[in-house]
């Protein structure tokens, strides 16, 4: 069984909350899980204390199970000290496209013949 700690959705249209579980990957996104270790109300203020609760020491029994976060509660569960934050890195996204290396080389001749 391939276990995730990854968001439900729940609430109304434009009204979203989320609740933090664990669940087969399988099973859709809203629909059975194992259990529920916490919730997530993005529409409070970052600074409020009922934005984020987490049971971190369920969350870490599940880990040592075997389950694997999604992106967004590894950071959660990465900033309370749990596990590692991933680093990503991707220096090909940084680069400029063809066109403004196009433009780019096109200015550095100008300014060559200009100077």
């Amino acid at each position: 069984m391939a276990l995730r700690i990854r968001l439900a959705r729940g609430g109304t249209k434009k009204r979203p909350h989320y609740n933090i579980v664990i669940a087969d990957s399988r099973n859709p996104r809203d629909g059975r899980f194992i259990q529920k270790i916490g919730f997530y109300n993005p529409l409070l203020p970052s600074d409020h204390a009922d934005r984020l609760k987490l049971d971190l020491e369920a969350a870490k029994a599940w880990i040592v199970k075997g389950a694997v976060a999604s992106d967004r509660v590894h950071k959660w569960l990465a900033k309370a000290g749990l596990v590692k934050a991933r680093i990503h890195n991707n220096p090909q996204k940084a680069q400029p496209k063809k066109k403004a290396q196009e433009r780019a080389a096109a200015n550095a001749k100008a300014a060559e013949a200009a100077a």
